[in-house]
């Protein structure tokens, strides 16, 4: 066994009223907008309070409509020293834009995270983690460094592949007509942080009226468990491994899910070799170990596009 080092992050998704008008199906309902700003402030200020006790610098990712919807709240994650990265404007669905549609967000939310924040963003979630064909390329010519929105692995970084191409079945046509392997797209110089659903807060732990499986109601502490048992594996068979978190002030923000976040931190913390930083910080590290492919396409100067 060798010397330890773990790059635990906390990547917090601001959704707030967003995640309704987005996503989750509430932009019809006073209830599920009232939550969304209950996630906005309230759910804000606690995570501060959380991260500020354990010293802890996170990487948030703020939908535009969050920064403009909540500047003193976005203002005191910025003041505070956490990263801030893209998460769209109103959390919309990548899959069900045109290309133009999704210029015009990156676009728009890129310029006004740069002016918040004094300095361009590093790096974007895609809302549901649900990426179209165009979106890597649109992120490289941004100059965006890197993404979290993949699951090729769980616990290493990775140079991203985009437009990999697979055949649906179709039982309306012969079975050779489906009989094909994925295709391997085009290697890149983006960094891949990898997303999990297992180490997500948000599909356990919020209720989602428009959601046929939805949760919402399941005990932290089996949450707690589930990503405890994931950290205990990875450190008994690796020396080092990345252990990105996603969580999301609408959830997080409730009183049981900040004493489970409270107890798994205390777990981490009695490890050797665990570090706290931003994802911004892992994507460093992997790019100053690890070269891209031969002839990937490299991401933009980070700010050039703002030259344009």
């Amino acid at each position: 066994m060798g010397k330890k080092r773990v790059l635990i992050s906390y990547g917090v998704d601001v959704d707030a009223v967003a995640g309704w008008l987005g996503s989750y199906g509430g932009e019809d309902s006073t209830s599920d907008i009232s939550r969304g700003i209950f996630a906005g402030t309230i759910g804000v200020q606690r995570l501060l309070k959380l991260f500020k006790k354990y010293d802890m610098k996170t990487t948030w990712f703020i939908p535009g409509h969050s920064l403009e919807t909540f500047p003193e709240d976005m203002a005191a994650v910025r003041d505070a020293g956490h990263e801030i990265g893209l998460h769209g404007y109103s959390h919309e669905n990548p899959k069900d834009m045109t290309i133009e549609q999704q210029r015009d967000v990156l676009d728009k939310t890129y310029r006004m995270l740069t002016e918040f924040v004094g300095k361009p963003p590093k790096g974007s979630v895609a809302p549901w983690w649900e990426c179209s064909k165009e979106g890597g390329q649109l992120l490289l010519d941004y100059g965006i460094l890197y993404d979290h929105s993949f699951s090729h692995h769980d616990s290493q970084a990775y140079y991203l592949r985009t437009g990999d191409t697979w055949t649906p079945i179709d039982y309306q046509k012969k079975a050779e007509d489906w009989m094909r392997p994925l295709e391997k797209g085009d290697e890149t110089g983006l960094v891949e942080i990898p997303a999990s659903w297992y180490l997500d807060d948000l599909p356990p732990m919020m209720f989602i009226k428009n959601a046929a499986n939805s949760h919402g109601f399941v005990n932290p502490r089996d949450v707690e468990d589930i990503w405890r048992d994931q950290f205990d594996y990875l450190y008994r068979e690796h020396d080092e491994f990345i252990f990105p978190i996603t969580i999301h002030p609408d959830v997080s923000g409730h009183p049981q899910v900040l004493l489970m976040h409270e107890r798994l931190i205390e777990h981490f913390k009695k490890h050797e070799g665990v570090e706290f930083v931003t994802m911004e910080e892992i994507c460093d590290d992997f790019k100053s170990k690890n070269q891209p492919a031969a002839g990937a396409k490299l991401p933009a100067e980070p700010g050039s596009i703002l030259k344009n």
